[in-house]
């Protein structure tokens, strides 16, 4: 396993960390392959990090925005992440239109969602499909975007992209790229600002890596080569 790489610091250096992170991974993925894939979440991670990403130095015309959940809501409800993605970061930055790949959340089926989702990532960056950069933030369970301890959406056997009807944190209803979705990306960065979130659920991961553990979190850091942990521990 290669160790992951832990930065510590104020969020808003936090954030401009990310920023540089963001330019480097894109202009690696452009070179590389013509094009840059991320996905991203919503809450504190989207607020404290996207402004950041305004003022990026991006070929924004060669970007494919992804998000790894979606809460079961229209994109005009302040609860949406494609919303608060679209206010904080997309709205600001010369992002093509047909690349912004948002979740249906609001669809009435959420299985054809699922699967239309998957469909898009698949028809995007072939089969299976390889994100460049996932940014994740951490719930206090260790879960990540909508995958939650111990719940299907863990299993390699679950697809590329899941429905979500009973998650243990509201709204219950949910679209989610699943565990394998996550464990196929290039790099992933995960990020939490509460003192709380590194002492009781990023360190004792960094200290005891479990690749079986139950805890998505966990089995991120225990698995996947090329993780970065981006964290306030003071307080």
């Amino acid at each position: 396993m290669t160790a992951p790489n832990v930065v510590s610091d104020t969020p808003e250096r936090l954030a401009d960390a990310f920023a540089r992170r963001f330019e480097d991974a894109a202009a690696l993925a452009i070179r590389a392959r013509g094009r840059f894939s991320c996905a991203v979440p919503g809450g504190s991670v989207a607020s404290t990090f996207f402004p950041a990403l305004v003022n990026a130095d991006v070929d924004w015309s060669r970007v494919d925005v992804f998000w790894v959940d979606e809460r079961a809501v229209p994109p005009s409800d302040e609860a949406s992440n494609f919303g608060q993605a679209s206010r904080l970061w997309l709205g600001h930055v010369p992002v093509d239109a047909a690349r912004v790949h948002r979740m249906r959340g609001e669809s009435p089926n959420l299985d054809e969602a699922a699967l239309a989702y998957a469909n898009d990532l698949t028809a995007t960056l072939g089969t299976p499909p390889q994100l460049d950069l996932v940014l994740l933030g951490v719930g206090a369970d260790g879960h990540v975007a909508s995958v939650f301890p111990g719940r299907p959406e863990m299993s390699e056997a679950e697809g590329l992209v899941a429905a979500v009807r009973d998650a243990p944190k509201p709204p219950p209803e949910r679209l989610t790229l699943t565990m394998a979705t996550l464990m196929a990306a290039r790099s992933i960065c995960i990020a939490a600002f509460e003192p709380g979130k590194w002492m009781l659920v990023l360190r004792p991961a960094l200290q005891s890596p479990d690749p079986g553990s139950s805890i998505p979190v966990d089995r991120l850091i225990a698995a996947h080569p090329d993780v970065t942990v981006m964290a306030s521990r003071a307080g």
